[in-house]
C-alpha cells in the first residue's frame, strides 16, 4: 500500500484538473492564442503538478521513510530520497 493512500481520492481529483488544464492548452495552441496567455496555463499546469508532487512527498517521507529508518535501511532510503529530491527539483 502506498504512503498517500489516505489522500488518493484527493490527488485524483487534482490531477483530472490538470488534466483539463492540459487539454485547455492544447486547445489553446490549435486556436492560435496569444502567447503570453499559454505561457501564464503553463506556469499554473506545472504549480498544479508540483503541488501534487509535494503532497506524495510529504507523505512518502512521513511513511515510507520513516518505516525504513524504523528497519534500519536508512542509508538506502536516504540514497533514494537524495536522487528524488534532484529529480524533482528540476
Amino acid at each position: 500500500m502506498s504512503s498517500y493512500a489516505p489522500v488518493k481520492d484527493e490527488l485524483l481529483v487534482r490531477l483530472r484538473r490538470i488534466e483539463g488544464q492540459v487539454k485547455g492548452l492544447q486547445r489553446m495552441v490549435e486556436e492560435g492564442k496569444y502567447c503570453v496567455d499559454v505561457l501564464t496555463q503553463i506556469a499554473a499546469v506545472r504549480a498544479a503538478l508540483k503541488t501534487v508532487g509535494t503532497i506524495i512527498f510529504e507523505h512518502h517521507v512521513r511513511g515510507c521513510v520513516r518505516n525504513a529508518i524504523m528497519m534500519k535501511q536508512g542509508d538506502e532510503i536516504i540514497r533514494e530520497l537524495i536522487d528524488i529530491l534532484n529529480k524533482f527539483m528540476d
